[in-house]
């Protein structure tokens, strides 16, 4: 394989720009809009877009959805020849784990074969979902997707999630 498909995804605010902008070995393409609906100046509105290599030379295709309900029907576009996910999680929202299982659910195919990983990123002051809980939460409902804590903004973080979904897919090929 000299290439593949990622697609990060999750709701608005979770670092899914910030994620790609990190991993990306060039500028990304962004589509960023005034957000109209919350405090962030800014909100994805088609999608993000980078690229990286792995050091197996295999380029790696990013792709960001928005998050956005407004632009939901992006993420049936982008999910086509996906070969994995990437859900990111904001743990300051009520639910992260509904948060979680809306998005596999709007992913199915990726879901279903377990090529996807969470991450659950730490921005509240507060301690937000224990990891090992939310994959119990998860788990339970049928899906067998690793989920693990992230800060977005520190690159080995991101790079861990990579490296994780790259071994999902492995197994699931």
């Amino acid at each position: 394989m000299d290439h593949c498909k990622i697609v990060f995804t999750g709701p608005m605010g979770a670092g899914k720009t910030t994620a790609i902008r990190i991993l990306s070995d060039a500028p990304p393409i962004s589509t960023e809009t005034r957000s109209t609906e919350s405090d962030k100046p800014s909100t994805t509105a088609a999608f993000d877009y980078g690229e990286c290599r792995l050091p197996d030379d295999t380029l790696v295709r990013l792709f960001g959805t928005p998050g956005q309900l407004r632009f939901d029907f992006m993420w049936d576009v982008l999910s086509q020849g996906a070969l994995g996910i990437v859900i990111l999680l904001d743990d300051r929202r009520p639910d992260p784990a509904a948060d979680a299982l809306d998005f596999l659910t709007e992913f199915p195919v990726q879901a279903a074969i377990g090529a996807a990983v969470v991450g659950i990123g730490r921005f509240g002051a507060e301690p937000g979902p224990d990891a090992i809980a939310l994959a119990h939460r998860i788990q339970g409902q049928g899906y067998r997707v690793p989920v693990v804590e992230v800060d977005v903004r520190r690159k080995d973080d991101v790079q861990m999630l990579l490296q994780i979904l790259v071994a999902q897919l492995e197994v699931c090929g």
